[in-house]
């Protein structure tokens, strides 16, 4: 069964336009950068992306930090809403249910697909934004890769397992937007509605992280962590945000997959 979903989703062309989508925007900037050669102030602008202009191998992570906020999210929602209500709104739902395959089992299929596509998006970001990079912005030695955040020098081995985590790190977090999506997906037969519905949730998570009067709130919100994946190129890495954001997002992702499972093993399916 979840052959069957993994070759049904990446056999599909809005899949792999998705994440085209994905890689074209930080493509578009890496061109920018390269023909300007004029890159946003340390402080400034997305992660890492002001120090793109000396060597381009840094753009791989500052790829990661451009579509985190709002692109990636946006892939994740549509193709994790699209799960359950897809098959709802075509009309196979009912039919998928009919052969011997218990609906615990489908979900667990629909769910590793979506997680599949998360971490292909991710990895086929940070590949292709350190190809670009190198090509147009510079291909320095990776001995000569990275000064951390701290201002030391990182080796080859230190900046290959901290890009790693970083990796894992992010694709985690889009396991909590997948886990809404999916649990959205379960309440409606429109695709469309459980997409937005994760999107509004997100947006209004990031809208809240910014007002004051929120604060008491934002220690628990979804994206307050998102970003603390830069941390991992600290010397030393600093931990605390990165631990609270993963017992943060497996919070979420339990309570949402938990809810998920309730609604979609105990609702009628009429389509």
């Amino acid at each position: 069964m979840i052959r069957v979903e993994l070759v049904k989703l990446f056999g599909r062309k809005r899949t792999w336009l998705a994440i085209l989508l994905l890689n074209l925007l930080p493509t578009v900037v890496a061109g920018v950068l390269a023909w300007t050669r004029i890159a946003p102030r340390p402080g400034q602008g997305p992660a890492f992306l002001s120090a793109v202009i000396a060597n381009g191998s840094l753009f791989a992570i500052a790829a990661l930090a451009i579509v985190l906020p709002l692109f990636l999210p946006i892939a994740v929602a549509v193709v994790a809403g699209d799960s359950i209500a897809g098959e709802a709104q075509a009309g196979t739902l009912r039919y998928l249910l009919v052969r011997p395959v218990g609906r615990t089992r489908l979900l667990v299929s629909k769910l590793v697909a979506v997680s599949a596509f998360v971490l292909v998006a991710v990895l086929t970001v940070t590949g292709i934004g350190y190809v670009v990079g190198r090509l147009l912005l510079g291909d320095a030695p990776l001995s000569q890769a990275m000064v951390s955040l701290s201002g030391t020098l990182l080796t080859p081995g230190q900046i290959a397992w901290r890009t790693a985590l970083a990796i894992l790190l992010v694709a985690f977090s889009m396991l909590g937007v997948a886990a809404m999506a999916l649990f959205l997906s379960t309440l409606t037969d429109s695709p469309q509605s459980a997409s937005l519905g994760a999107l509004a949730f997100l947006i209004g998570s990031s809208l809240l992280l910014t007002i004051d009067a929120a604060r008491p709130l934002q220690p628990y919100l979804p994206t307050r962590y998102w970003l603390t994946f830069v941390d991992v190129y600290r010397d030393p890495v600093l931990w605390s945000g990165i631990e609270r954001g993963v017992a943060l997002q497996a919070v979420y992702v339990v309570v949402l997959l938990t809810a998920a499972w309730a609604n979609f093993t105990t609702r009628d399916v009429t389509s």
